[in-house]
């Protein structure tokens, strides 16, 4: 029984950022790209290790506030209206979670211009000017073209102040290394993951279960508060499946990992597009498509975290099926553990169960669930679920709840 895990927090917070670039083939490595770019400049300024560290996570998680496909797109243009709004989202999504709140406070400011000086008497970090300066670099990056052909255009873009004011020296920095092709070659290389790796100092966490929780809670706000349309979904799923394992006899043990896992089994949605997610009519078979690969994302994503194994095994098995032709593995019954089984019905129950703003939940979910017995989901399972429906819908209307309340003051401290 595990009762701590460790987590490489550079290698997590980088699957998480291949997640949301691979929303669009535009923004293919951003994030690293920036985060290359802005390790860089901090080197030729003589950062310490830690400022160092801090300004890597906020680079590789920048654009987190940014929710939809047509915001991620505007702001690899400099096209964006109001920049700071998707900064300040990003700042409130990861400051929750205690060792990001230095990260957090960078990108809350990476797109304040340095003539700004400060906001309402605070001073605007170091970080931030050397994010704001390294993601205008990298939107200058025609992908199309050959790197070193475009060096002198954008070192004079830059130079120029190109829209923006950029702190002083954060410039000079990047116009030393700028006259280096190794700096360019650097920036835009298909080794990019390693040479992160290999720059990258932190720690490795060692989180107890209370501070897992935090972590998971901070993924699943990341997650849900995308849309108003998903916004209580995984809170959901983790009240239901952590109440089934409790009427089924589990562990206290598994059924924190299945709170955990119902926390973070739809990870791999900030893949899909939010135009997807709340589309209220059928998806078209492409659209659906892209819907079904979350879970392979969600799945890979957590594959680099060996302490979370069984949990990652709970969350991305939920849409596989009992007779082999679920998704994305097609994993039959003979390789779905309790824990899988147990999450399967967690999201259809909740899934069905929860109100949506373009319908209302379903009164009786059995209705669903017995149609899909023995084919989809487990017999068993279900029967818990037919002989305590009441008890389990309490613990997710008061789990989901708790958190459109959370949701609402969230969304009110950014508009």
């Amino acid at each position: 029984m595990k009762t701590q895990y460790r987590l490489e927090l550079f290698s997590l917070l980088s699957c998480l950022s291949d997640i949301m670039d691979w929303i669009s083939p535009e923004l293919d490595n951003h994030h690293k790209q920036v985060a290359m770019i802005a390790y860089k400049i901090g080197e030729e300024l003589d950062l310490s290790y830690e400022e160092q560290s801090e300004i890597l996570c906020a680079a590789i998680l920048h654009d987190i506030g940014a929710i939809s496909l047509l915001e991620r797109i505007k702001l690899s243009k400099f096209e964006h209206d109001d920049p700071c709004k998707h900064a300040e989202t990003g700042y409130r999504l990861l400051k929750i979670f205690k060792p990001l709140e230095s990260s957090a406070k960078i990108v809350r400011y990476h797109h304040t211009p340095y003539s700004c000086g400060g906001i309402n008497g605070e001073e605007i970090p170091l970080g931030s000017r050397i994010l704001m300066i390294a993601d205008h670099i990298s939107t200058l990056i025609d992908k199309k073209a050959e790197i070193l052909g475009q060096t002198s255009r954008i070192s004079e873009q830059i130079r120029s102040g190109y829209r923006v004011s950029y702190d002083p020296k954060a410039t000079e920095a990047f116009l030393k290394l700028s006259k280096t092709e190794a700096f360019w070659l650097d920036s835009t290389s298909h080794t990019i993951d390693r040479q992160l790796k290999q720059v990258t100092h932190m720690q490795k966490l060692v989180l107890d279960k209370n501070h897992l929780l935090s972590f998971a809670n901070f993924i699943r706000r990341i997650i849900d508060f995308r849309s108003q349309f998903t916004a209580t979904h995984s809170s959901g799923v983790s009240a239901v499946a952590e109440k089934i394992g409790r009427l089924r006899g589990l562990s206290d043990h598994d059924c924190f990992e299945l709170k955990v896992a119902g926390y973070l089994h739809d990870l791999g949605k900030l893949a899909i597009p939010k135009e997807i997610l709340e589309k209220p009519d059928k998806l078209t078979p492409e659209e659906f498509n892209l819907m079904r690969a979350h879970t392979f994302y969600t799945y890979r994503t957590l594959e680099s975290v060996e302490d979370l194994a069984q949990i990652n095994k709970y969350g991305s098995f939920h849409h596989e099926h009992l007779d082999g032709n679920g998704y994305p593995f097609k994993i039959n019954a003979s390789e779905l553990s309790i824990g899988s089984r147990i999450m399967a019905i967690a999201d259809v129950f909740t899934a069905i169960t929860e109100d949506r703003p373009y319908r209302k939940g379903m009164k009786n979910p059995m209705i669903v669930l017995d149609g899909m017995i023995d084919h989809k989901l487990d017999k068993e399972i279900v029967r818990l679920v037919k002989d305590n429906p009441e008890e389990i819908n309490e613990v997710r209307i008061s789990a989901q709840q708790n958190s459109i309340e959370e949701y609402e003051q969230f969304i009110q401290k950014i508009i």
